[in-house]
């Protein structure tokens, strides 16, 4: 997908599956600020955080929150993804959610 150019929408969940260590939600917050910190667009969502950018970029802001979890000794999460892509074309969250806005 090296030659996948065009905006795609993703959705990011993480899931830390932890105990004791530090309560889920401090996991989730250092997750949404590396998402912040990325330029990627963003909308935090109370159960997933969506994003939009090009496939390349997704997937690197997604092996650069396995790599800091991992980093930072989270013990054990998940990491559910979801994307949606148009060959040749760019797919954005607001195109698919529009008509639900006030």
């Amino acid at each position: 997908m090296d030659n996948h150019s065009y905006i795609i929408s993703a959705s990011l969940q993480l899931v830390p599956i932890v105990s004791g260590i530090k309560h889920p939600y401090v996991w989730i917050d250092d997750v949404i600020g590396i998402i912040q910190d990325s330029g990627i667009r963003y909308e935090v969502g109370p159960f997933s955080t969506s994003i939009e950018a090009d496939y390349k970029s997704v997937m690197q802001l997604i092996d650069k929150i396995n790599n800091f979890l991992a980093a930072q000794k989270c013990p054990e999460w998940v990491l559910q993804v979801q994307l949606q892509l148009r060959a040749e074309a760019d797919m954005t969250s607001d195109e698919k959610t529009v008509q639900y806005r006030d």
